[in-house]
């Protein structure tokens, strides 16, 4: 005799939708099983990474990652919540990460040093593997950002965000938007090549790498861009 599979629904809010295809955003959806497979693993089966996952309801109740699925359940998921604190709400990690602290993929050397301008923490290397991403960002609670969704489903990363936009300076207004950055916003603080702070003064040097760093030409487009992008 054939067992009859059991039937949870599951519905994803907001930006998550846009790890679905179009025929599956906004709107309930169903998962068949015969054996209960957890939170985790029901979320990451329609492409959605855990790590941009910030709040599940099973039933209405807060759950974490590694409760098992059961026949009737429904399943409510949530992204991060960057301008509301939902900390007595939390079980799908022990607590959430509100420091814009970054580490970068290789891919996205310019959006790093972006950032960095910008005065935010932003790990990045043009060599390193994909091991060396999932332990830092681990290790050091840092903000994985990558374009590589298989990325973001490795079982060690707890934050991380798969990006929409493919224009490095796109890519820049999409983390300030995402992450309601605009009033942490500190430019030229911060050394664009290696990431330490600059000491300062009117000609600013990396306490790092000793690279001088002065206000000419550059600096004026620069800070045009960056005004435009904290009014858009």
């Amino acid at each position: 005799m054939t067992a009859t599979p059991a039937r949870a629904k599951i519905r994803f809010y907001a930006e998550l939708n846009d790890h679905l295809a179009p025929a599956q955003r906004q709107r309930d959806l169903e998962r068949e099983f015969l054996v209960s497979p957890s939170v985790k693993d029901t979320i990451e089966s329609f492409g959605v990474p855990h790590s941009e996952v910030e709040l599940v309801l099973v039933n209405g109740e807060s759950s974490d990652f590694a409760r098992q699925v059961r026949d009737g359940d429904r399943l409510a998921v949530y992204p991060m919540f960057e301008s509301l604190d939902i900390t007595s709400e939390l079980r799908v990690r022990e607590r959430a990460l509100r420091e814009p602290r970054f580490v970068l993929d290789v891919h996205l050397g310019r959006l790093a040093a972006y950032l960095r301008m910008l005065g935010f923490d932003a790990v990045y290397r043009n060599d390193a593997a994909d091991p060396e991403l999932v332990r830092t960002s681990s290790d050091e609670k840092r903000i994985l950002l990558t374009r590589d969704r298989g990325l973001l489903m490795h079982a060690a990363i707890t934050h991380g965000y798969w990006l929409r936009e493919t224009d490095s300076r796109r890519q820049t207004a999409e983390i300030l938007r995402r992450f309601d950055l605009a009033r942490s916003v500190r430019p030229f603080t911060r050394c664009m090549a290696c990431n330490h702070p600059l000491a300062s003064g009117a000609s600013r040097t990396c306490t790092g790498c000793g690279r001088l760093y002065w206000q000419g030409s550059h600096y004026v487009r620069m800070t045009r861009w960056i005004s435009e992008l904290l009014g858009r």
